[in-house]
């Protein structure tokens, strides 16, 4: 059974995400899955303003006064029912998750989904890398050579590889799922890694898909569940743009 004797803990109020409140960046990752849990939330950064909440979705920054307060070093995070604040986008979508149907209690399925939700996001990471590859304190154009070689390998070989590898899971799994028997945040986490490669390389990932075509139904599949179809149509999602986790600089995808 995917369920052990533990029971999913009871959500009594609305979660608080915390993220940049203009970029889909790696919060993205956690919208999905809110949407998708049908867990009340709010997004923070998006429905109130002012310095203090700004601060607040930005990263750490030391200061002199040593202010003692539980905080998170970068977003994405979460505070919870209760006070509890989780950062780390693999261990906010794990939990929320665990408390929604989306991630198995049993602690060695657990594991394994939560193994399949840090590989997309070592991918993510490398997405991340082809147009900050020196510096991320820098922009793009101070480091477009570097961009370059970076983009050059992950194009052609490091998404190609990581591609294959999802989809083999995913047919090791009986081609339905990635993990379980059920829809899990590692499916949908990999459905947004898909989203954000095609956005950001449309032909390199034309290329690299060729063939993988459970990889792309499983995709589709997740796009048009009621909730994800109802937030993804929505003004609610941030379409991708010049900044942030997943680009489109053209000059950095496949060449022709």
């Amino acid at each position: 059974a995917m369920e052990s004797a533990t029971k999913r803990p009871r959500v009594d109020e609305p979660l608080k995400l915390y993220y940049h409140p203009e970029i889909p960046g790696r919060g993205e990752f956690v919208r999905l899955v809110l949407e998708e849990s049908g867990l009340a939330y709010t997004d923070v950064g998006r429905v109130e303003s002012g310095e203090e909440v700004r601060k607040r979705c930005a990263a750490f920054v030391p200061t002199d006064d040593h202010k003692l307060e539980k905080r998170p070093f970068a977003p994405p995070y979460v505070i919870f029912p209760g006070g509890a604040i989780i950062s780390q986008t693999a261990s906010i979508v794990m939990l929320v998750g665990e408390m929604s149907g989306l991630a198995p209690l049993d602690p060695v399925k657990r594991a394994e989904v939560n193994s399949l939700v840090l590989t997309v996001m070592d991918v993510a990471a490398e997405a991340h890398d082809t147009h900050h590859p020196l510096r991320v304190s820098k922009f793009y154009e101070d480091q477009k050579e570097a961009a370059q070689e970076r983009a050059e390998e992950f194009v052609s070989l490091r998404m190609p590889k990581m591609l294959a590898y999802f989809d083999e899971v995913l047919h090791a799994n009986g081609g339905e799922f990635m993990a379980t028997d059920r829809l899990t945040v590692a499916d949908i986490c990999t459905m947004h890694l898909l989203t954000g490669l095609e956005f950001s390389f449309p032909k390199g990932f034309a290329k690299a898909t060729k063939g993988l075509r459970a990889l792309l139904d499983l995709s589709g599949r997740i796009k048009v569940r009621p909730r994800i179809a109802l937030y993804l149509g929505s003004a609610k999602r941030i379409p991708f743009g010049p900044n942030g986790l997943f680009r489109h600089l053209p000059e950095l995808d496949l060449k022709e």
